[in-house]
């Protein structure tokens, strides 16, 4: 298979999480599935940059703001694929093998991985099934479940607005068809160990109301992280 895909990441401070995240990655290479890897960083301070730099990454600087890093490492991605990734998700092994499979089936349509997160227990079971859930029968899955798009579907949307949250949601309502790939991406679970699970997930479910009722991403970016 020709290389066709380019990964695009945004990162700020993610030493922690980047290796890991990088690691996962490394089957695509095998079968010449990635052709690039972008990272576009928003002013890091910590190691991100030079872990970049060693995977041999494409580095774009800019302005910390997750909707505006996208924007600018799609741009600069040359491949006919995107596959858009948080610093802090690793994909499934297997991953590889699914993707293959869905572009050599000549599907056009734009894709997602499951949810899951890297632990243990009902509660991140359950929270893991709403968003599965959420993102199959409205069409809406967040960035921490990657996204797959060929990159004139991605043009012809508009691309990634330059906003500090809900860039993926944004994104994505101008998608049509989008297809959930079998197949999980696993994401961090720190902000709702931390935060208790029902109270991040309500809180993140009231911050999409509040972004469908016309509350402005750099409003709802101020709570987020609260």
């Amino acid at each position: 298979m020709p290389a066709e895909i380019s990964i695009v990441i945004p990162t700020l401070n993610a030493e922690a999480e980047l290796p890991t995240c990088l690691e996962a990655l490394m089957e695509g290479l095998v079968p010449g599935l990635i052709r690039e890897l972008v990272i576009t960083d928003g002013g890091s301070q910590d190691a991100t940059q030079r872990i970049a730099e060693s995977a041999g990454a494409q580095l774009i600087h800019g302005p910390a703001s997750r909707g505006g890093q996208l924007q600018r490492g799609c741009t600069a991605a040359r491949g006919d694929w995107l596959l858009v990734l948080h610093a802090d998700t690793q994909l499934e092994p297997g991953w590889s093998a699914v993707v293959s499979r869905h572009l050599q089936q000549g599907q056009d349509r734009a894709a997602y991985f499951r949810l899951g997160f890297r632990a243990r227990g009902v509660m991140p079971f359950v929270v893991a099934g709403w968003a599965n859930l959420r993102s199959g029968l409205f069409g809406l899955p967040y960035g921490d479940q990657a996204l797959l798009i060929r990159r004139s579907d991605y043009e012809a949307a508009g691309g990634y607005p330059d906003q500090p949250l809900m860039e993926d949601v944004a994104l994505v309502r101008r998608l049509r068809g989008l297809t959930q790939l079998p197949i999980c991406a696993l994401t961090s679970a720190t902000r709702y160990q931390q935060q208790g699970w029902l109270r991040r997930g309500a809180k993140n479910l009231w911050l999409l109301v509040r972004y469908f009722s016309g509350a402005k991403p750099e409003t709802l970016a101020r709570s987020y992280g609260k």
